[in-house]
This record gives C-alpha cells, structure tokens and sequence, in this order.
C-alpha cells in the first residue's frame, strides 16, 4: 500500500548542556532538511522538553504519564524518520538523549534513524555507533550515511556557517536521500501490515 503526502521527520537536538554547541550544527542542518523535497519537519530540543529523569515502571497506569512524556510520545509517533544531532560526551552520548530514547518504545519501531554528530577529533562519531546499537534494540534502521563535524567549533563561521560549505552539504543529502528512501519505504510497509516487534 503506498501512502501519499509528505514524510515527517523529527530533528532531535540531544544536547542540554550549558553554552552548548548544538544548537548551531541542529539550525544548519534544520536548514538543509528543510530545502529536501520529501520531508515536513518538527524540531525536537531536548534542552526545551521537560522529560523527567525518573522513568515509570513498566505497568504504570496510563493516567501516570507525565504531560511532557504524553505530549512528546505523540510527536514521535506521528513521525516517519528521526534525525538525531548529537555531541560526544566521554566516547558515547549525552543522558539527555538516552533519558529521551527510555522514555518510548512502540514510536521508534519500525522507522529509520540518520544522525549528524559533532565534537572533538573523532567529530562524535563514537556516540553515532553507540546509538546504532541503542536503536537496534528498539527495532529502527540505522541509515549508513552520517554526518559529522570534527573540531566542530572551527568548522562553522560566525554566521552558523560551516566553512566547506558544499562538502557538508553533499553530506547532508546523502544522508537526507537515504532516510527519505527508508522513510517512504518504511511507511507504506506500516501501512500495508503492522509491525510485530
């Protein structure tokens, strides 16, 4: 079964950490998204999302769901590819990101997940491959492609910028197509039988 219109997909910024530099590689990237044809938007920062750390157990009542848990699980339900932008903190990534990934289960399943990361030599690419086996777990697929900022701070102007402009973004397509493909792909799967995790 095909299903028409456009895919969403939700930018996790994952990043909350103080004079953070996330917010700088999300509105690139934001913007790259933005101009690929496929994709309806909806931007998720976790420094703005008031998820409680403390996770329910797993018979809570449904009545127990904090209202930013509730109001966050339908956002992520209603999406057709995630793209997460992470840092690299001590060679993984950062609590804030897993406390959000803990939080759900059902909303990830079955649809792909892209990741630009950022940070030191390795460019957070440590992180990226901790979060493939994270997100295997809940039975999403990893796209191949990432892209990655090393050195990040001098790799952007003062404008938000990066300075190879045309390298990131080629980078940024390839990885856009590819989650586009698996998003549409994904979607009509859904759509033509359930999936059973």
């Amino acid at each position: 079964m095909t299903v028409t219109g456009p895919l969403n997909l939700i930018i996790i910024v994952g990043s909350v950490r103080d004079h953070r530099f996330g917010p700088t590689v999300a509105e690139w990237f934001i913007g790259e998204a933005g101009r690929h044809p496929d994709f309806a938007l909806d931007v998720v920062d976790l420094a703005e999302t008031a998820l409680p750390g403390v996770l329910l157990a797993d018979h809570a009542a449904p009545g127990e769901v904090p209202g930013a848990v509730g109001e966050l699980g339908r956002r992520l339900a209603d999406a057709d590819a995630f793209a997460i932008v992470t840092p690299e903190y001590n060679r993984s990534f950062p609590a804030s990101l897993k406390t959000a990934i803990d939080w759900y289960v059902d909303e990830w399943q079955a649809k792909p997940v892209g990741f630009v990361s950022y940070g030191g030599v390795s460019g957070g690419l440590r992180a990226v491959e901790h979060l493939r086996q994270v997100f295997a777990e809940l039975h999403t697929v990893t796209v191949r492609n990432t892209v990655s900022f090393h050195s990040c701070r001098d790799r952007f102007d003062d404008r938000g910028s990066p300075i190879d402009a045309a390298g990131c973004r080629a980078a940024a397509e390839s990885l856009l197509d590819q989650l586009a493909w698996w998003a549409r792909t994904l979607r009509d799967a859904r759509a033509e039988r359930p999936y059973a995790a």
